[in-house]
């Protein structure tokens, strides 16, 4: 169950029109790399989650991404209300005015339309939190080349503070990581930083005793005592 805030996570307050740059950023909205399958990754995969540290923070970053949905929503809007025919076809908003008018539709930046397929849920807690660490990434890549085109001061601060989340995100997933393979009983100890080790190889997971992947990105592994 949530709770709704009338507000935003972070201020949005854009007073110029951009439509051209509202095309970029929408990708954010409906995009491969974007807030909205973000959200419905990790909502989805947290009832697969065998412990509850790891389905607390699917279910703290599934929801925070709701919010950051609401943000690139309000820059959107904001940058494409008042717009007069003349911006709209000097900026090439054209061919999603004909389709959407100013209203907010899931796409990506190419104008190809939000599809789940983008993202996975496997089941597998390791399968799952290593997308979900890919994910944060790409989505903190996405920003990175957003805050590249963008020069108004107004659109860049809510931006910049979107980009600071998904490094967040990493951060926690990448505890997730550890505390599954800390759970797992063949681990004696991983390394704090694992998850910036090197991929272990099935064979090499063989060679150390463990049947099947358990920590796909580790530094150290032992073998339990017997």
């Amino acid at each position: 169950m949530w709770k709704y805030e009338k507000r935003l996570q972070y201020p949005v307050k854009i007073s110029q029109p951009n439509p051209k740059l509202a095309s970029f950023i929408i990708s954010q909205y409906g995009g491969p790399d974007g807030e909205s399958a973000a959200a419905m990754r990790y909502l989805s995969q947290r009832y697969a989650m065998p412990y509850k540290e790891g389905k607390a923070i699917l279910t703290d970053v599934g929801t925070e991404e709701l919010g950051h949905f609401e943000i690139i929503g309000a820059i959107v809007y904001q940058l494409t209300r008042n717009l007069t025919m003349e911006q709209i076809e000097e900026s090439g908003f054209g061919p999603y005015y004909i389709d959407h008018t100013t209203g907010l539709w899931p796409q990506a930046a190419g104008g190809i339309p939000f599809n789940a397929c983008e993202f996975q849920s496997k089941g597998d807690p390791i399968t799952d939190l290593n997308e979900d660490l890919a994910a944060e990434q790409k989505a903190r890549v996405t920003y990175d080349n957003i805050l590249r085109v963008v020069k108004d001061p107004e659109v860049a601060d809510p931006i910049r503070f979107l980009r600071k989340r998904e490094i967040v995100h990493y951060q926690r997933f990448g505890e997730a990581n550890r505390e599954d393979c800390s759970k797992n009983s063949r681990v004696l100890k991983v390394h704090k930083y694992s998850i910036f080790g090197n991929l272990l190889s099935i064979r090499k997971m063989q060679d150390v005793g463990i049947s099947r992947p358990i920590c796909c990105y580790t530094s150290k592994l032992i073998r339990k005592k017997r």
